[in-house]
């Protein structure tokens, strides 16, 4: 039964999102917060283990306080559930870049959000492999065409990993699941999440969706080249 935090800087939305949560017997709302600032406070004071975070926010948004959880050790077990009307691929991005662990939007079925708190909970992926892999593709290549040069990067560079590692991170950032590696590489399924777990250890990564992120910025893997 996940403890929930709701953060939004609309009253009317906090509400309608508690209503929805609240009527769900398996998830607790234990706070609320209008702001960034006022979220880590709530957070440090109430320990949830969801947290639905909104973007923009006066004060500290939700893609900065994001970031500010997820470099928190007090808070590693957190995962952070991104809640949005602003679906562009850029925020969703920086979002997933910042360590939230999914994303969904305003405009979603009232039924779908409480399901969303209970899959991240439970470790669940809200986004495929290979929807992960398209959405920070189609980012990438229309960052770097504005500014930003290929490979362009501010983790640790590629040969902290082992070969076997940066296969793995290959084939992880082109949209495999674990079953499909273990298949392609003729490895068990456990020493697949096994060399996963040490990528994101060595490269810094809350979630998976950061390890195809670096696996692109990195230069590991270029965006293939518009169709048409």
């Amino acid at each position: 039964m996940p403890d929930v935090v709701i953060v939004d800087d609309q009253p009317l939305i906090r509400s309608a999102i508690r209503g929805l949560l609240d009527a769900d017997p398996e998830v607790t709302v234990v706070g609320e917060a209008g702001d960034g600032v006022e979220a880590l406070e709530v957070i440090a004071a109430t320990r949830p283990e969801v947290v639905l975070m909104d973007i923009r926010m006066p004060r500290l948004d939700g893609i900065r306080t994001t970031a500010a959880l997820c470099a928190d050790d007090r808070f590693a077990d957190i995962r952070v559930l991104v809640l949005t009307t602003f679906e562009e691929d850029g925020y969703v991005v920086a979002a997933l870049r910042a360590g939230a662990s999914g994303f969904i939007g305003k405009g979603a079925e009232p039924e779908d959000i409480p399901r969303a708190v209970r899959a991240i909970h439970d470790g669940e992926a809200l986004l495929s492999p290979a929807a992960t892999r398209a959405l920070i593709e189609k980012y990438l290549t229309v960052s770097r065409a504005a500014d930003q040069e290929p490979g362009g990067h501010t983790g640790p560079p590629l040969e902290t990993l082992t070969a076997r590692e940066r296969e793995v991170l290959e084939l992880v950032a082109r949209g495999r699941s674990n079953q499909e590696l273990a298949a392609e590489l003729v490895i068990s399924p456990l020493t697949v999440k096994t060399h996963v777990n040490r990528i994101m250890a060595k490269i810094g990564a809350h979630d998976r969706a950061q390890v195809v992120i670096y696996a692109y910025e990195s230069g590991l893997v270029v965006p293939s080249p518009p169709q048409g």
